[in-house]
């Protein structure tokens, strides 16, 4: 299952099944059952969006990279992750 925001629109890959909010149609409004599959995607959304904002809080993911050696971005990545896991596992150990 892949839960995308608008910004994905086109993006389909093979074998699995997408979820985008609903935009209410012109001069319309969303039915509740629309409404509902609306909430339930923002409230599946909002967890990753907080991660990933999480992760960014490592200035080198956030700013531009401009070290050209190979893997160095993944390493980058790897390491920020790894970093904002250790502050969630801290956060709910006490």
């Amino acid at each position: 299952m892949l839960f995308k925001d608008t910004g994905f629109q086109g993006f389909e890959p093979d074998q699995v099944d997408t979820y985008q909010p609903k935009k209410k149609p012109r001069g319309q409004e969303l039915s509740l059952d629309d409404k509902a599959e609306n909430k339930m995607i923002a409230s599946i959304r909002i967890v990753v969006e907080h991660v990933i904002s999480g992760v960014k809080r490592c200035r080198i993911v956030h700013d531009i990279l401009r070290n050209t050696t190979a893997q160095f971005d993944d390493l980058v990545m790897e390491i920020a992750c790894g970093l904002h896991n250790f502050r969630a596992t801290l956060r709910y150990a006490v």
